[in-house]
């Protein structure tokens, strides 16, 4: 009872929390993630001690198959190279000049173990990334790139940070020699995940519950992600192209009643675990710091900044380093350097600003202090490794992510109407299949829709939203008017609970069809 009083507890402080932060406008987790850290001091706090393993089952894998369901396989194309730049090369960089800048604070820190510090600091966590860039809705195209990062970027690290903690125990380490396990890893966690999208789809075609459907997609999720760490793979890859592949069969196997719930469902899963998530990056400073002494910890926190500031700058030099490369390139070759993220949306030219703002997302999370937790006992300087990862990931939540919507103002990047615009074009698109399979309809109630859908499209033509139509409105205003109807007749005895939630269900779905542009998401 202990432990669900104290996760109660955490969630309804943690909520109330991330209610202040949006009335601040400023990114929930790095509020949750100081809430957490300030209560780990309070005598008596709770502790929640979950194994490192279960941190990435629980916390990553249904936000990235989540992430990856709703990603863009066009925009993630058309910027492969700047993403591959990113999982690749940035996280390289990173987990190079963190092992080097180790070894040269701890010269008895072996290089196998300083590799491993600088795998678990290198990646920007998906949760955090995702979680901040939906806050401060920066352009779409630099989104499209920190998402797509986000996304892989976790894989690329962890393999590294595997193969230095097996050096350890093995006492020696080949990079000639890890790269075909690396290879291997990779492509056969994308194969696994592809193949199991299909026959996955096709089961959940057949289920026709909201419940059983939910639920059984919760459980593929968390089977999908272990079935890949049994199998020696990885299960960031695996639920990446999972979820990828899922998300792009050309008809949708779930229909729209089980749709709207699920959705509904998966939105508030992945706002809990977020909030549990940074709640509980906060919450483990404290037994991080029974293990040190006074003069450790001071020693300690001195070596940490220092990597902390490594680590943003390795990522800002890097990004600027691409851009300025792309932009020499452009103009010694010519030709469109559309994939880059510092291209700015409503040009072709590359922008330095946005790349700028690239570089600064890079918030570190979950993922890497659940990497830290997991090093095994009699690790090389494995408090000194655990610290320094608690103060990158805090040190880039609150340095990084309470800066970054200031500085999306500071910098004043050209506004991106991508989605509006191909919204507006699917709207269209969707209007006039409908007013076609009219064209030869006859009877009143088809004259009545002709009307009603040559209205929105005339209105979605010039940029507007269908939903904004005096028909919505006054739709809207009839709606009210009838939950008053049937409210009365249950108060008064008339009707029953059963009839009333029939009949206030049916009203729901009228008004979510009329509802106004600007209660969207």
């Amino acid at each position: 009872m202990h432990v669900f009083e104290t996760i109660l507890a955490l969630l309804l402080g943690a909520t109330i929390l991330s209610l202040f932060a949006r009335r601040m406008n400023i990114p929930y987790p790095t509020l949750l993630a100081l809430g957490g850290a300030l209560i780990a001091f309070i005598p008596g706090a709770p502790r929640l001690d979950l194994p490192p393993d279960l941190i990435l089952a629980l916390f990553v894998a249904p936000v990235l198959l989540d992430a990856a369901y709703d990603a863009s396989l066009r925009d993630l194309r058309r910027n492969w190279a700047a993403v591959l730049s990113l999982v690749l090369v940035a996280v390289a960089l990173t987990t190079v000049t963190v092992a080097f800048t180790a070894r040269q604070l701890l010269p008895d820190l072996p290089w196998a173990a300083a590799f491993a510090l600088g795998a678990l600091l290198a990646p920007p966590d998906a949760v955090a990334a995702l979680a901040v860039m939906r806050q401060v809705d920066p352009p779409h195209r630099i989104r499209v790139v920190l998402e797509g990062e986000s996304l892989l970027n976790d894989a690329s690290a962890l393999l590294i940070y595997r193969l230095a903690v097996g050096a350890v125990a093995a006492g020696s380490f080949s990079v000639t020699g890890a790269m075909p396990t690396f290879a291997l890893v990779v492509l056969g966690s994308i194969v696994v995940g592809w193949l199991l999208a299909r026959p996955v789809g096709l089961l959940i075609g057949r289920l026709q519950d909201a419940p059983s459907s939910v639920i059984f997609q919760f459980i593929i999720t968390f089977g999908v992600w272990l079935a890949a760490e049994r199998l020696g793979l990885s299960g960031v890859v695996t639920i990446v192209v999972f979820g990828l592949s899922v998300a792009r069969r050309s008809v949708s196997p779930m229909p729209a009643h089980l749709r709207v719930p699920s959705f509904a469902i998966w939105e508030t899963v992945t706002v809990v675990l977020n909030v549990l998530a940074f709640t509980l990056i906060g919450l483990q400073l404290r037994p991080i710091l029974d293990a040190l002494s006074g003069p450790e910890r001071l020693r300690f926190v001195g070596m940490a900044l220092i990597i902390l500031a490594v680590v943003i700058a390795v990522r800002i030099a890097w990004v600027m380093t691409y851009h300025a490369g792309l932009v020499l390139t452009t103009r010694l070759l010519g030709g469109d350097p559309a994939d880059s993220p510092t291209s700015a949306p409503t040009t072709s030219a590359p922008s330095a600003k946005a790349g700028f703002v690239v570089g600064w997302s890079g918030m570190r999370g979950i993922v890497t202090l659940a990497a830290a937790l997991a090093l095994p006992a009699g690790f090389p300087h494995r408090d000194f490794i655990q610290f320094t990862a608690f103060v990158v990931v805090l040190g880039t939540l609150v340095i990084q992510g309470l800066t970054l919507r200031p500085l999306l103002r500071l910098l004043r990047l050209p506004r991106d109407l991508t989605i509006q615009t191909e919204l507006s074009l699917a709207r269209q698109a969707a209007l006039k299949a409908a007013m076609k399979e009219l064209a030869d309809d006859d009877t009143p109630a088809a004259a009545r829709l002709r009307l009603e859908y040559a209205e929105a499209l005339g209105e979605a033509r010039r940029g507007g939203d269908p939903r904004d139509s005096a028909d919505n409105v006054l739709r809207r205003r009839l709606v009210t008017a009838s939950r008053v109807a049937i409210d009365d007749l249950r108060t008064s005895g008339t009707i029953g609970d059963d009839a009333f939630r029939r009949a206030e269900e049916e009203l729901d779905w009228l008004e979510l069809s009329a509802r106004p542009a600007t209660t969207r998401n």
